[in-house]
């Protein structure tokens, strides 16, 4: 029963990290074809009103809350900065994905305490750890820039954006996959002395 389900989970973290690199692929064709306006949101004029007509760029349009710019014509560096605010979580995804993919297999083919899993839980762990905290770097100073590009009076920032517990996570993961790879060492020696 147990391993019809880890063949189970395997397969579908599979499919979701081919859909999420689909994703990814088709977002970046998408956004580097169009032609249309760039928009962004922010809250740095959470307060204001279009009657507190607030400095933006030319071409720049506001929404009636003036959290939400929006760029005719927009430059390269703002279509880049626009992709940067949606690639690197779906990039992060399909990676995160396919590393956890690849634990599973190694869980179905040699049993769950083994070297080879616990080396491959410390890598997802690592990845995650290190990779959520990047992605979110990207996507922050990315959205950053490219309302600083659209109305410069708000100033550039280098912003973390999205969901940070997930450092935890990773370092959760690299500390069992280390209390694994000790276990298996000791059954190993355990085994050698009987």
């Amino acid at each position: 029963m147990q391993t019809r389900i880890t063949r189970i989970l395997a397969t579908v973290t599979f499919v979701m990290a081919v859909l999420f690199g689909l994703a990814l692929i088709g977002t970046a064709v998408t956004h580097l074809l169009d032609d249309g306006a760039v928009c962004v949101e922010t809250d740095f004029w959470n307060n204001a009103s279009l009657a507190d007509k607030v400095s933006t760029g030319e071409g720049v349009q506001e929404s009636s809350s003036v959290t939400r710019l929006c760029q005719d014509g927009p430059s390269v560096g703002q279509r880049v900065a626009d992709l940067g605010g949606e690639l690197p979580w779906l990039l992060f995804s399909s990676l995160a994905l396919l590393l956890f993919n690849r634990l599973l297999e190694a869980v179905l083919q040699q049993g769950p305490f083994t070297h080879a899993v616990s080396k491959r839980l410390s890598v997802l762990g690592w990845v995650v750890a290190l990779g959520a905290p990047a992605a979110g770097l990207v996507v922050g100073t990315s959205q950053s820039w490219l309302v600083d590009s659209m109305s410069p009076n708000v100033g550039f920032g280098v912003e973390i954006d999205g969901p940070m517990v997930l450092i935890l996570a990773g370092l959760a993961a690299v500390i069992v996959g280390s209390f694994m790879r000790e276990g298996v060492r000791m059954r190993e020696d355990l085994e050698g002395t009987i």
